[in-house]
Parts: C-alpha cells; structure tokens; sequence
C-alpha cells in the first residue's frame, strides 16, 4: 500500500510540472531499493551538544567527525520538554512525542492511586530472562502510552521487518524499542545482556552462544588511562576540585577489579562508569546484526537498529562534563562508534544505512565548577524542602499531611484530606506554590489547576514543562529550579533534568549519502523530529503521538 501511494503521488507530481511546462530532472520512481536497509538509531546517554563542539577537532576520522562531515548536524536542536532525564529523552526519540502524550513522566515517578513509587518500564508481569528480577525492574514498555517509529515499520511491513535495541539501561533499550521490537540490556550483576519474558521465552541461539563467551570478563584488571596526550586535556576542570565517591576517585588511570578479588557483581557494575560498558553494548549490537541478519532482511524490507549507549552519563553524573575523564570518554566513545561503522560498511555498505545520532539529555557543569565561572550554584536538598513546606501547610490550615508523595520536580497534594476539611483544592495549591516560590533556588512553580485550565501559556519555559505534565500521572505541583541549581544532596557530580539549554541542547545528525544532505544546520530542531523525518523516508506513518516536523531541509 505504501508503495502504490508513493508512486502515484510521483506520478502526479510529474503531470503536474509538465502541465506547467516548468523544466525539472527526472524523478526516479520509489521503490524498495531505494529505502535504506538498515536504520540505525543511536543515543548517547547524556550528552550535551555543547561537548561534541567543544572537542570536536580531537575527533578521529570515522565516528563523530564522519557524521558531522558526512552527515546533517543541527547545533540548535533540544530535548523540548521541561524535565530532562533519561526515560523521557529515550520515549521521544522514536515516538515523536512529548511526555504529556507517551506518558512517560521521569524515570520513576508517584502512582497517582497508591501514591507508591514506580520506575518507568517496571512490570512484574515479566521477567529478565536468565537474571534475577527485581519488581522494580525494567521489563516491559506498558507504561508507554503510544508506539514507536519501529512499531509503524512493522505495521508498514506485515511484521517482517526486524526491530532490535541494545543499551546499558533498561529504560534505553525498552523506550526505543516501542511496543513491537525486541530489547536487550545490560545486567548488573553478571555482565550478560538480556532480554525479558515480555519478548520473548528464551533468548535466541545467537545470542546464547554470545552470551557464552563472556566477553565482559576480559575487562577485569583492564585500566582506562588517557587516550590523548596530557596537553589535550588542558582545558578541564582540575581533577581535585570534586570530591569523588567512597571507594572511587576521580582521575585517571581508572583500573577495573572488585573488593573481593574476583570477578563479581560489584566488578560488573563498576563497568558502567567508563568506556568499556559502550564498548560491550556496540560488541553485543554487532553480534545482534549478525544473528538476526540485519540490513540483509530477506523480504526486502528495512529493518532499524537502536543502540543506546549509557556510559557517559555515569562518567558525567560523577565527575561533571567539565572532567578530564568526560573529555577522555567522549574521545574513546568517538573512536568507537568509527570502528562500528566501519563494520556496517563491511557487513550492509553503508550506502544502504541510514544513521541517527541524539541525546536524551545534556548536562550542567558541576556546581563546584560553575562556582569557578562565577555562577550561582547548588543542589537542593529535596527532601528537606518537601518537609518544611508539609509543616507550611499545617500550620496554614491546621491539617497535617497535605503534601502525600513526591518524586521532584512533581508534587503530590492530598485533595481529599482537604475536602475533607472543607479546604478548597485551589487554597492548598496556591499556598503551597508561594511558600515554594519563597525557596532559596525555586525559580517558579505550576499547580495542577494552572495546567488543567490551560493558564500555563507563554514563555519558553512554560511550554516545556507544559509538555512535561501529563494529566493522568503528573503531581499536583511542577517546580523549576533557578539555572545552575538542581535537586540533589551530597558534595560531589552532578545531575540533569531541568528545562535549561544546558540540559535541552543535544546533538542530532544524521547521515545517510542516498537520503541525507550534508551540512551544518543552525534551524531550530527538536528530537521529536526525528520520528517524522525517518517516518518520511521509510514511507510508513508518523507514530501516533508524533508532534515533530519532517527535517525537509536535510532531505536529498
């Protein structure tokens, strides 16, 4: 169906030029071979647009140069949703949507009925398969409200297209992978990638025999040291300025071993802070092509890879992007996506690979270093916050326990204790936001009244967090930080989640020589684009809650 509705739009676009006797090259006719033959989608976990400018000209040859050089890069593209954090990021790449359409409001968030935590792709319906699970675990994508760019290509095709994603997180692997594809992550605790009973009942023979092999092992011992000479790094934050976390330190060489001597889960999970977890995520999406034979589809059809790599997010929370070992990751990072694609040259060419490459958020200096530049800024202690203004309202209305649940920057107020005391919804609301609004570090707030009425309109920042509120999961309350400031306690890294440029502006490229125009783009762009545009060029429907635009400036 999809093809006969391309041909004919051509047709008819060819009738008309001629009528109009304006003079055009010919127009070859769409067709299967001309769509790419494999997709592939690629997140990295954490990182601002503003470090692959920054170090840009360190880049080897063939990872994030050859996109930039290759590819359409956008300096201006966002995260366009008030509340940027990785379960959020990861939904909008390949829905097109915002939270407030897929439903997918934080990494965890507070069950509107039980007023409990939950984490974001957690169904006890399902287990990993071969691995402990916990009930809190990443399982499943139920709580994803809409489908993915995937879902429709296997719609478009009748299933025979093949949808695969891989990260360090559950979360990355399962929000991209949508309702129909199959997702595989990383364990903690043994160092496998696995799947979940959701997908499928056991793991395929491919990758049972890779799973075998344990090539996660072969990093015990292994140190992570420089890759650049010392003067490369000369620019970074000075390696003593943040403390580092007991039992770790903040320099490199970084050497990877366990307390016990032997390989174990605490040395499986020291691998997520540096580059060998990207590396073991790329080395199992090799053995996922292979096995499932992707980009040689025998119905003709693309099939779309999505790799999501988590690491730099680890290094920045830990040591800030202003780090020498942030520097040196994103570096190591860039020569291993150079060696990936060169495998995709070797196994699908890639003159038949189209290549995506985003973020699901950026991130904010530390603020020991941000001090440094002369800035305000702090971490919020959350939870004391919440405390002082539950006794605010007591005091108030004399009615304890008004302020229920919270999973910051979502507040949950408890209406029916105050209907119960003939306390009107609107009272406790609007008391709550002044007294938060009087916050050291508390720039504005919105109530749950604002948002349903429609009054949040306006600025910039309104809209994003406009889109960040959904109706059915969202607290009662959204506040937003002052810049530079950020929810958080102890004395060292730092975090993400704001509506700031900081944490909103992330690389997108694309590449692709048959699809794709080169060049550096300074549009306006958002990663919701990203859906639509491959929608275009896959000739398959927008996924349902998609809001972005066609990238038509990129297109050949």
């Amino acid at each position: 169906m999809t093809k006969h509705l391309s041909l004919r739009a051509i047709t008819i676009a060819a009738s008309c030029l001629a009528l109009s006797h304006v003079s055009a090259a010919p127009v070859a006719p769409t067709t299967a071979s001309t769509l790419p033959k494999l997709v592939v989608v690629l997140v990295v976990d954490g990182l601002p647009n503003e470090q692959v400018q920054r170090y840009r000209d360190q880049f080897g040859q063939g990872g994030l140069r050859r996109m930039l050089d290759q590819g359409a890069s956008f300096s201006d593209a966002h995260q366009a949703h008030g509340v940027t954090v990785t379960a959020i990021g990861h939904s909008a790449v390949l829905t097109g949507a915002y939270p407030y359409v897929h439903g997918i409001i934080g990494n965890n968030w507070i069950d509107p009925v039980t007023k409990k935590s939950v984490y974001c792709t957690e169904d006890t319906n399902y287990t990993y398969i071969g691995e402990e699970t916990k009930p809190s675990d990443g399982t499943a994508p139920t709580k994803l409200k809409v489908n993915t760019l995937g879902d429709e290509l296997r719609y478009a095709t009748g299933s025979r297209s093949k949808v695969i994603t891989v990260s360090g997180k559950d979360r990355g692997a399962i929000l991209l992978a949508g309702k129909t594809g199959t997702a595989y992550m990383y364990m903690d605790k043994t160092g496998d990638f696995a799947s979940s009973t959701y997908y499928m009942k056991q793991h395929p023979e491919w990758a049972q025999k890779y799973l075998a092999t344990k090539p996660q092992d072969r990093y015990y011992g292994k140190t992570w040291a420089p890759l650049l000479p010392e003067s490369a790094y000369a620019g970074d934050a000075p390696e003593d300025l943040n403390i580092p976390k007991a039992g770790s330190h903040n320099r490199l060489p970084y050497t990877y071993y366990s307390e016990s001597g032997e390989i174990d889960a605490g040395y499986y999970a020291s691998l997520r802070v540096g580059p060998f977890l990207d590396q073991l995520t790329l080395d199992f999406a090799r053995a996922a092509v292979e096995g499932e034979n992707l980009g040689r589809n025998p119905a003709g059809v693309p099939d779309l890879l999505g790799v999501s790599l988590s690491a730099h997010d680890y290094v920045n929370h830990a040591f800030g992007p202003e780090s020498k070992l942030s520097h040196d990751h994103l570096q190591r990072l860039d020569r291993m996506l150079a060696d990936f694609f060169n495998y995709l040259d070797k196994r699908v060419g890639m003159d038949n690979v189209l290549v995506v490459l985003t973020a699901d958020h950026g991130f904010p200096n530390t603020p020991e270093f941000a001090k440094t530049q002369h800035l305000d800024a702090q971490r919020i202690d959350g939870d004391k916050m919440m405390a002082a203004l539950d006794q605010h309202l007591a005091a108030k209305f004399g009615v304890s326990k008004l302020v229920q649940a919270w999973s910051l920057p979502n507040i949950h107020l408890d209406y029916a204790l105050a209907e119960q005391n003939k306390l009107k919804r609107e009272d406790v609301e609007n008391a709550a936001a002044r007294y938060l609004l009087a916050q050291n570090g508390i720039v504005d707030t919105f109530t749950r009244t604002q948002f349903e009425s429609g009054a949040v309109q306006g600025t910039h920042i309104n809209t994003l967090m406009r889109r960040a509120w959904n109706r059915e999961s969202s607290g009662d309350l959204m506040v937003v930080t002052k810049p530079f400031w950020y929810f958080g306690t102890g004395v060292s890294g730092t975090s993400h989640g704001s509506p700031y440029a900081y944490d909103t502006n992330v690389p997108l490229m694309i590449m692709g020589k048959r699809w794709i125009k080169p060049g550096a783009y300074g549009q306006y762009a958002e990663v919701v684009d990203i859906a639509p545009t491959l929608a275009n060029l896959l000739h398959v429907r927008p996924p349902a809650g998609s809001e972005g635009r066609v990238l038509t400036e990129t297109l050949r």
